[in-house]
């Protein structure tokens, strides 16, 4: 790596810590190694990867004994930096998130050095009131113009928000009295939907037979005469409807359920419809594919996780909900702990929000985001939305055209591209049950190759479900800001990497 500016000299084992400085340095090395969202070069590799027992080898990770001395932990940042994945790669396109706004990245080291509890205006008033305009401003992109909402550690957390708010709302007395007396509630989700509402459904005390599970269609969508379906047999077996979790932007195929006719059997049934837009919901923002999520007005509750396609620093998870009747998210949530929540303060309590979370210590989520949401505008942020869909949509038409590939959807949900790639051995053959196995293996195959070598990171998975067998799941971010030469080297460099399999 390279040398630093004002580096400790090597020599004195005594020398401590030097605070400032190393936070000068580790800015340095940030920069120095082209951490930034669009700084990193093309022959940058994605990730040196080393087994787990080999990476004990190469670090001390041992803690104990004396402290050690500013060069020796200079070096374990250095060593931090190496051994990680650099996720502001643009070859970086595993997961669901990406590299952060640089602006946005400010905004959470500003917020780490302030160090505040996001729970009372008392101990955080700044960014209380941020938190506050930021909410309005996400209900806003959804179409309500009032809510509540809550910035929650991530879209799992977020999702339980919703289904213990819509418990809550149904029976208000499951708070004191628990669930022994108001029957067998049973939920609704999609097939397709985040394993996330499976943990809720057990974390609640709902049970994860309860979390009934409703098919799809052949591009991932929630079926609304399914869920109605399955809601009237449950209402048939004496149970207790309460809940549907709607998808928008499916974890693999990049789904969006149709809201509008789900929102109607809802309605019809008296169940509380929340939508879980954690990688979807960046569309809200783009007048062009806003119609993906067209209905979600009509939902009782959102998650949003700003982390995800608009590239905000992780965490930055949005709860929000249009019911505000009665300040039910605080009294769903609240314990009025007199230690925080005291309610003869000298200013307005309103603004102590805290007591609406389930947490007591609670991050500042919402000021990375409100730091680059002014730097970039409504409009900057559409246009990055906007590219990434108009990416996918290239990268799906580039793949068509090439015989080495196959597509699972014939065009691209969300910014997810599905696919296989088909070795020159196994082209042109019968495709038997025998041949299926085949390419089973070689996504897994891959995957080895390419991580290995540094060169490129893509996630693969299969369906059984739906009968597929591993396939590459491309997901391509806002940040750092993809092109079609990015596309194109993906393509090219898993031709290169598969070619004699």
């Amino acid at each position: 790596m390279e040398s630093l500016a004002g580096e400790v000299k090597l020599g004195d084992e005594k020398q401590q810590v030097n605070e400032e400085l190393l936070l000068k340095q580790i800015t340095d090395l940030v920069i120095n190694q082209r951490l930034l969202s669009g700084k990193a070069n093309a022959e940058d590799r994605v990730v040196k990867f080393v087994h787990p027992e080999e990476l004990k080898e190469l670090v001390d990770l041992s803690l104990g004994g004396s402290a050690l001395n500013h060069v020796q932990i200079l070096e374990l940042c250095k060593q931090a930096v190496e051994y990680s994945v650099k996720t502001n790669h643009p070859k970086f396109l595993n997961q669901l998130y990406h590299a952060c706004d640089p602006v946005g990245l400010a905004g959470a080291w500003l917020t780490e050095a302030l160090n505040t509890n996001l729970h009372t205006f008392e101990v955080a008033p700044f960014f209380l009131m941020v938190e506050c305009a930021v909410l309005a401003h996400l209900r806003g992109f959804v179409g309500w113009e009032d809510g509540d909402g809550i910035f929650a550690p991530g879209g799992s957390i977020s999702n339980m928000y919703g289904i213990v708010l819509a418990r809550y709302k149904k029976f208000p007395e499951v708070k004191t009295k628990g669930v022994g007396n108001i029957g067998e509630l049973v939920a609704f989700t999609s097939e397709e939907s985040h394993y996330s509402l499976a943990k809720a459904a057990h974390w609640i005390g709902l049970g994860t037979d309860n979390l009934i599970i409703v098919a799809s269609d052949s591009s991932g969508k929630m079926i609304p005469a399914e869920l109605e379906n399955k809601v009237v047999k449950a209402l048939e077996q004496k149970k207790v409807p309460f809940f549907v979790n709607a998808t928008a932007g499916t974890t693999v195929l990049g789904a969006y359920d149709p809201l509008e006719p789900l929102a109607l059997v809802c309605k019809k049934y008296d169940v509380w419809l929340h939508v879980d837009a954690a990688w979807g919901g960046g569309a809200l923002v783009s007048q062009k594919y806003r119609f993906l999520m067209d209905g979600i007005e009509l939902a009782d509750s959102v998650t949003w996780n700003l982390h995800k396609i608009l590239g905000a620093p992780l965490q930055c998870s949005a709860f929000l909900t249009k019911h505000k009747d009665k300040d039910i998210l605080n009294r769903c949530n609240s314990a009025s702990a007199t230690c925080l929540f005291q309610t003869d303060k000298f200013y307005d309590v309103r603004y102590d929000i805290g007591d609406k979370s389930v947490q007591c210590g609670r991050k500042v989520d919402a000021f990375k985001l409100w730091l680059m949401w002014k730097a970039r505008g409504d409009r900057g942020l559409e246009e990055m939305v906007d590219n990434a869909f108009e990416c996918a949509e290239y990268f799906s038409r580039q793949i068509a055209q090439r015989s080495e590939f196959r597509l699972v959807l014939s065009e691209p949900n969300c910014t997810n591209v599905c696919f296989w790639y088909i070795p020159h051995q196994l082209r042109n053959c019968q495709e038997s049950p025998e041949w299926w196995e085949q390419i089973s293996k070689v996504a897994p195959a891959i995957k080895k190759r390419m991580v290995e070598k540094g060169s490129l990171m893509i996630g693969y998975q299969p369906l059984p479900h739906k009968n597929l067998v591993n396939f590459f799941r491309l997901v391509i971010p806002c940040q750092p800001r993809p092109t079609h030469e990015d596309m194109d080297f993906v393509m090219d460099e898993i031709e290169r990497l598969g070619c004699d399999l």
